[in-house]
């Protein structure tokens, strides 16, 4: 199984807006300034409440996840150059930009008081009307014109989830801890 990096879209119960979406993306090219070319492709899904998702996916990305801080700078850079796509995007009601984040969260979701502290990441863009739905979160600023995010903070190599001696290592601790 792979781990997808990807610009993740929900635009609503409207296929046609997730279309207009997806064709905004699809085939563009991003630049890296190592001097290589990610291209994106873009596609559609619907979630379990029916809402109508793009996935954009650059290539030139790891398909097993963030494996070395190499993984984690190339796909920063690619969510960095991303996001700059997304404000001038066609409308959605919410993106983001990370490793596995399809569907990362539906609708409903969001708009539950008792879900949001564990769901207003940073990346997250939300449409300024979506926002207000939620109760207005603290810590989002100005995206683009009727759009909101918590900013970027780019994507992190974690040598503990990818290492098996680390992971060995910290195991030993936490049991002689107990």
């Amino acid at each position: 199984m792979g781990w997808i990096f990807s610009l993740s879209a929900e635009c609503g119960s409207n296929r046609e807006a997730a279309q207009r979406f997806a064709k905004h993306f699809d085939q563009i090219g991003l630049q890296l300034s190592s001097g290589v070319d990610s291209k994106c492709s873009a596609g559609l899904f619907q979630d379990s409440e029916d809402n109508w998702w793009a996935r954009v996916c650059p290539n030139e990305t790891s398909q097993v996840g963030i494996t070395t801080p190499e993984d984690a700078a190339v796909m920063t850079e690619l969510g960095l150059l991303l996001y700059k796509h997304l404000r001038l995007a066609p409308s959605f009601r919410y993106a983001m930009v990370g490793v596995e984040v399809d569907e990362f969260r539906t609708y409903s979701e969001l708009l539950e008081p008792e879900e949001r502290p564990d769901i207003l990441w940073p990346g997250l863009v939300l449409e300024r009307a979506l926002w207000q739905l939620m109760d207005s979160p603290v810590g989002f600023r100005s995206f683009a014109p009727s759009y909101l995010w918590k900013p970027y903070e780019g994507e992190a190599y974690k040598p503990l989830m990818n290492s098996s001696a680390l992971r060995e290592k910290i195991n030993s601790l936490l049991q002689t801890a107990n």
